[in-house]
């Protein structure tokens, strides 16, 4: 409605005609237009987007703890989402930047134990403030074998490893959206007793929708660094040299 604060994320347009927008599965259209990427906008003081492809900002989130949700959260929701979350299970994340810190806060509001992988002795520590019941680094050995798992981190190697700590009939998802080689793995070791490895791609507006109302319920908070547009440059080093503390924002 005229007046309302919205966001805009990655998926800016879909066909809503091919087999994949019919089905449900949008995130997958051939014809799909993505924001910074095929339309301009995010770093500009004005731009247009389709109402269908707005979403409205819970009032309780100031401006500038908004954009991690339309961007590492919509995509970090949907891998956890992609792992079958059930009440009771037991989550590992491997990786603790901006989408896992976001995903840890739905998984446990929806009851499950979450143990962390990260090799930052910082991330872990806000890991556990945000209610991980176990944390370690990436070579560690969980307190117990989990059924789901997302890995976030983009490094192959790691795929193995989380594959190796899950039971029978669990689900990893791969957050990221790239990776590096994924070593070769042993069939029954790795993948058998019906263990599932998926890919994530993108989000759809039902993803989104469901994580701004859950955003204003549980209330989701997250963890930003403010920037002046004018300071986007440097941001961008920073981010290069991996040395923000938290989810970069820039303010206009």
């Amino acid at each position: 409605e005229m007046g309302e604060r919205v966001g805009i994320a990655w998926l800016n347009y879909t066909c809503g005609e091919c087999e994949y927008c019919k089905k449900g599965m949008e995130n997958l259209c051939p014809n799909a237009r993505f924001t910074g990427f095929h339309v301009n906008g995010g770093y500009a003081e004005y731009t247009v987007i389709h109402e269908d492809f707005a979403y409205k900002i819970p009032s309780l989130f100031p401006d500038e703890h908004a954009p991690p949700l339309l961007c590492a959260g919509i995509v970090g929701y949907r891998a956890y989402k992609l792992t079958e979350p059930r009440r009771g299970d037991k989550l590992a994340i491997f990786g603790f930047g901006a989408s896992a810190a976001i995903a840890i806060q739905i998984a446990i509001y929806m009851g499950l134990e979450v143990y962390v992988f990260t090799r930052n002795p910082e991330r872990r520590k806000l890991a556990e403030f945000l209610g991980a019941s176990w944390t370690g680094d990436y070579n560690d050995t969980p307190p117990s074998k989990y059924e789901r798992c997302v890995v976030y981190t983009p490094a192959g190697w790691m795929v193995p490893v989380a594959l190796e700590h899950l039971k029978p009939g669990g689900v990893v998802s791969l957050g990221g959206i790239y990776m590096t080689e994924i070593p070769p793995m042993d069939y029954e070791r790795h993948l058998y007793y019906e263990k599932k490895l998926l890919s994530t791609t993108a989000a759809t507006r039902k993803d989104g929708e469901e994580l701004m109302e859950l955003a204003g319920k549980i209330p989701i908070r997250t963890h930003t660094q403010v920037f002046g547009l004018e300071e986007a440059n440097e941001v961008l080093k920073i981010l290069k040299k991996r040395q923000l503390k938290a989810t970069g924002v820039l303010k206009i």
